[in-house]
Parts: C-alpha cells; structure tokens; sequence
C-alpha cells in the first residue's frame, strides 16, 4: 500500500531539483519536453510566487563548450530574482562538439520548447520575452533571432559566431580546438561545395538573420577578441551589416582594419559613447540602425551582462506573433 507514496516521492526529484552548485537556491532544475524528439531535456527555471501579473521571460543560453549548468549565466538567474522575472536556462544539446548540438534543428526546436515550458508554468508577458548569450550562447542567440523573430522581444548577443564555415577557416589557421568540434558536428571539413559545407551554413546565423529586421538585437564585442580571444569581430560588425539601412553599414575595408588592428579606425573615430551599464569597460564604437545596434568596447571575448540586461529591459516586441 505505501509503494504509490514511494513513487512518488522519487518522482519528484527527476522533474524539479535543486539547483547545481554555485546557483541560487531559488532556481530549481528541471526537465521539460521538447517538440525536437519528444525526449525529455534539462534546464534551470524559476519563476516569482503567482501575483496576477504577467512577467517578463529572460531565456539564458550557455556558451560554447559549456551546459546549462554553467556559472557564468548565474547573473542572469540573480537579475531575475531580483527583478521578479521568469528566468529558463535551456541545456540545448549540450557543448557544441557533437551532431546533436551547434545549431541543429535540435537546438532550434529545444530552445522554443524551453520557452513553451515557461508560458506554461508562469505567467508570461509575450511582449516581453527576452534572449541573452555570449559566445557559444551569443551564436545561438543570433541563430534564434533568425529562427523565429516573432518571439523575442529583444535579443542581445555577445561576441556571437555568425558563420560556422568561417570561424572553421579562422580557428583552423590559429590552430585552435574549435575547428575539431566544428568538423565533429557537421560531419567534416567543409570545403566548399560538401555536405559538410552545406551543413554548417544549415548550422549558421548569417543563414537566417536577415529575418529578424523587425527585430530589437543588441550585438557586443570586445575589441581585442580574435586576437586574445576566439573569435574576431568581424562576426559582430557583418551581422549588423545584414539587419541595417545601407547608410549605416561598415564598409568591408573599415571591417577588415577594426579585425585586423584591434583599434578603431580612424574614419570612425568619435563614434565612442559614455554608457554607464557596461562599468569599467569603455564603449569605443557604437552604431544603430533601426532596432539593431552594434557595441564594440574595451575589452576581449567576454559579456558584461548588467549591460546586456538593462538593455533588454527597455525593449517590447515589435512584430507580431505566427498564426
């Protein structure tokens, strides 16, 4: 007669934990269907006692050789906390190393089933459901952007890898691990005119982010990153070219110099601006154009997430939603 109870209460532990190590208490780990395979897939959440009101969702995504256990994303959990959001830190495959994961239609369907799972189990304001991530997590918040616009009311990617074939040729010259995991996810190198080749643009947000022109985004790098970081910001200044007015765009051999240099060139000088939310760390360029903006500042391959944030909360969905 007891054996219901003890199901029960082992139940319990597969579907709502405690927090990993490092996390605040408050956060519970959990799992949630996901639409990609009908499997079952981990994830951080929380979300504020019920008062009546719908709430702001913040989506965080782990970088990339990173899960969803990851401390680096504790900011997240804690601005929301504080500010009474819903807060969902997806696993999406895990580190980008395998076929599974690094953007596949796997990735895509996990993340919008994290953010069914949180519309389902908290109040959610759909005006205002945001995405942040750096690195790995700024690629696939760039992939996101373009993979459904609809959602999101603000997007802010941080030092984002826009083109897997690209970074391929780039980590491949500085001999860096990341060139392996790419081969290792799209089945090979991709030279030009292979499966492999096909599959990593499949794989990338340059692929899709011409979509989210109605789309509120926020891209940010470290100038020095390429240089002492993994990835140039090349990355960054092409994908604002993509979403801006051609008047505002970067000419190619402006690009080039930013990447090359690590400075700002000189027919961009002035371009700096005083922005309190990014702290010690100096804004040295900025442009917007519409709903994009991009930031280069003082620094390497890294977030500075009070900045990202804050961002996000001024922004409200600008396109309406699929039928």
């Amino acid at each position: 007669m007891n054996y219901p109870i003890i199901f029960f209460l082992i139940l319990i532990p597969l579907f709502s934990l405690a927090a990993p190590k490092g996390w605040p208490e408050q956060v519970r780990e959990i799992k949630y269907m996901s639409n990609a395979d009908q499997t079952q897939q981990p994830a951080l959440f929380y979300a504020p006692k019920k008062n009546g009101k719908a709430l702001p969702l913040l989506v965080g995504l782990h970088t990339w050789s990173s899960d969803y256990r990851q401390t680096m994303s504790v900011p997240y959990a804690k601005w929301c906390i504080d500010k009474k959001w819903i807060f969902m830190h997806p696993n999406f495959r895990g580190p980008n190393r395998r076929p599974e994961a690094t953007g596949s239609e796997l990735v895509v369907k996990d993340i919008l089933s994290a953010v069914a799972y949180a519309k389902k189990s908290a109040a959610v304001d759909e005006n205002r459901i945001y995405l942040i991530g750096a690195s790995g997590g700024g690629y696939a918040s760039l992939l996101m952007a373009g993979r459904a616009p609809e959602i999101w009311a603000g997007v802010s990617a941080w030092v984002p890898i826009l083109d897997l074939t690209k970074w391929h040729e780039e980590t491949s010259k500085r001999k860096l691990r990341y060139a392996g995991e790419i081969e290792k996810s799209i089945g090979g190198k991709p030279v030009v005119g292979s499966k492999a080749f096909k599959d990593g643009l499949k794989r990338s947000a340059i692929t899709y982010l011409e979509r989210a022109k109605e789309l509120n985004l926020d891209i940010n790098a470290g100038i020095t990153d390429g240089h002492n970081g993994s990835v140039p910001i090349s990355h960054s200044l092409e994908a604002f070219n993509i979403l801006s007015a051609e008047k505002d765009r970067i000419s190619t051999e402006l690009i080039g110099e930013f990447t090359r240099t690590a400075k700002v060139p000189k027919e961009l000088s002035g371009q700096a601006v005083n922005d309190a939310t990014y702290g010690a760390k100096k804004v040295l360029f900025r442009r917007q154009s519409g709903p994009v903006r991009v930031t280069i500042f003082q620094g390497g391959h890294e977030i500075i997430p009070e900045a990202g944030l804050q961002w996000l909360a001024k922004q409200k969905r600008i396109r309406a939603p699929k039928k």
